[in-house]
């Protein structure tokens, strides 16, 4: 407090009502700790509700390797890359989707978009699926490397288990990415039972 106190140019009872605003803002959180003598203090640090409003830089870190990867190996290879990157994002979800009906997996995609903080809907129509998502997940990457939307109709194809094609983007003005699925004529049949 003495150290906020001389910095601020506050007096501590300023100090704690700062905090307590902070605190119960969820911007920081405090915790008692011991010394060796006299009363335990309180020690703040940042939640990460508090930390995510410094500037980060992700996306200017993401954009230049996926120019420098560009440079160095290629779009193929920068291509491949996104295919991979979208199979391990969609590894985790593979169970709540194998086995399901391309309705059934579609809603689940859906569900699957939204918990990953896009918002999205579902049109289940009788030859195809239109899933629409409203946000996008890397949208300052997309505008610089529109490659990336490569990676997310990669992750909805894998997920879907359908053909996947985009056929709206937020990118060309459009409302939304829409994904067309359709079933995948390639995947082998399902045997009889």
């Amino acid at each position: 407090m003495k150290e906020l106190g001389e910095l601020l140019g506050l007096t501590s009872t300023g100090i704690r009502q700062h905090l307590t605003v902070l605190e119960r803002d969820g911007l920081i959180d405090a915790h008692e700790e011991r010394g060796h003598v006299g009363r335990p203090a309180l020690v703040y640090s940042l939640t990460d509700t508090g930390d995510a409003l410094y500037p980060k830089k992700y996306d200017d870190l993401a954009n230049t390797l996926l120019d420098e990867l560009r440079t160095l190996a290629g779009s193929d290879v920068l291509q491949s890359l996104l295919r991979r990157v979208a199979a391990r994002f969609a590894e985790p979800y593979m169970e709540r989707v194998e086995g399901r009906p391309l309705p059934e997996r579609a809603a689940e995609v859906t569900k699957i978009i939204g918990e990953r903080g896009c918002l999205a809907d579902l049109d289940v129509r009788s030859n195809e699926c239109l899933i629409s998502q409203h946000t996008c997940p890397f949208p300052n990457v997309a505008r610089v490397n529109s490659g990336v939307c490569a990676l997310e109709v990669e992750f909805v194809r894998l997920l879907a288990g359908a053909d996947a094609r985009l056929v709206s983007s937020l990118l060309r003005g459009d409302r939304s990415c829409t994904y067309r699925l359709r079933p995948d004529a390639t995947a082998p049949a399902k045997a009889s039972p």
